[in-house]
């Protein structure tokens, strides 16, 4: 999964740096800018958060497994658009394997 995530990260910056905007999906975001791709984002975690309110009544596993990875996707383009790598991410996971999400949260206020 890791090396999946690195690969797509190195196209999202590819097509950040030079695809065009009118054959690429990711660079029209870029060209559009930040407050674009956070409305994908914003739109995508909402349509997360009822694909899991639907499955715990019947709906479909598949379409909340697609809306999250919809919504991995534009958080990645958003990340690559702020210079961010998931490599950063990767560490501040790592970081707080092993402690308490109650302790971590705790320790961010101090």
């Amino acid at each position: 999964m890791n090396n999946l995530l690195q690969e797509l990260a190195v196209v999202l910056e590819q097509r950040k740096q030079s695809a065009d905007s009118e054959t690429s999906y990711v660079a029209s975001l870029h060209q559009k800018g930040l407050n674009k791709i956070l409305e994908k984002v914003g739109e995508e975690a909402t349509e997360t958060i009822l694909a899991a309110k639907d499955l715990e009544s019947g709906g479909s596993r598949q379409a909340l497994v697609g809306e999250v990875a919809d919504l991995w996707f534009h958080s990645m383009v958003m990340l690559s658009h702020l210079n961010i790598s998931i490599d950063e991410i990767g560490e501040c996971l790592a970081d707080r394997a092993g402690i308490s999400g109650l302790e971590e949260k705790a320790a961010r206020g101090q």
